[in-house]
């Protein structure tokens, strides 16, 4: 992770410091002089707070904030780059959609993704899940069949829980094959709460 002190010598080294006798703007100068690799900001939610990044490529992270984001930043910093700052208007896209999807005003997400987190089946089980319409659900056993392993109930479930961009990547709409939530990173309340704001009722059962 880019520490604050850092960027700004590099930005004084571009000639970038200072705009009109002000303090640096860290997020417009650090994207100018290609220093921004990774941007985040957090965003208050009906379900709690939500770590956002996203790289030129798109939205690479969304996850729910129990804490302090700094594991998750460190995880970034580890698998995409050391290059990360604090940038809300660099997410304000996503921001303003999922503002829109809670209130009932948005049924998909159409800002730019960008998948490098995950590869191989994982990728084309959250593929498969992206395809679920608003309002919809299919089963664990379904999605693992259209990604191609009619038996992979269970590493369907694990690349499930390995979504780096829940809600976004809608894996609140998988459910077990008996109708109970099956589970949920973020936590089966959270599930629940996702599945109403779209209008599904299910009994909180696994």
């Amino acid at each position: 992770m880019i520490e604050e002190d850092r960027v700004e010598q590099r930005l004084r080294a571009a000639g970038t410091e200072e705009i009109a006798g002000g303090p640096p703007d860290l997020e417009c100068a650090a994207r100018a002089a290609g220093l921004l690799d990774v941007a985040y900001a957090t965003h208050e939610t009906p379900v709690g707070r939500l770590l956002l990044a996203a790289t030129p490529g798109g939205l690479v992270r969304v996850a729910y904030l129990d804490g302090e984001p700094d594991e998750l930043l460190a995880q970034l910093a580890r698998r995409i780059s050391s290059r990360v700052l604090a940038a809300p208007r660099a997410l304000a896209e996503p921001r303003r959609q999922l503002d829109e999807y809670f209130a009932g005003r948005r049924r998909s997400f159409d800002a730019p993704v960008d998948w490098r987190l995950i590869r191989g089946f994982t990728r084309r089980v959250l593929e498969v899940t992206a395809a679920i319409p608003y309002g919809s659900v299919a089963t664990y056993k379904g999605v693992a069949q259209q990604a191609g392993s009619p038996r992979g109930s269970r590493a369907a479930g694990n690349a499930l829980g390995a979504n780096p961009l829940p809600i976004v990547v809608p894996c609140h709409r998988v459910l077990a094959s008996g109708g109970g939530l099956g589970g949920y990173t973020g936590g089966l309340e959270r599930k629940l709460a996702l599945l109403a704001v779209e209008g599904v009722q299910v009994a909180l059962r696994r």
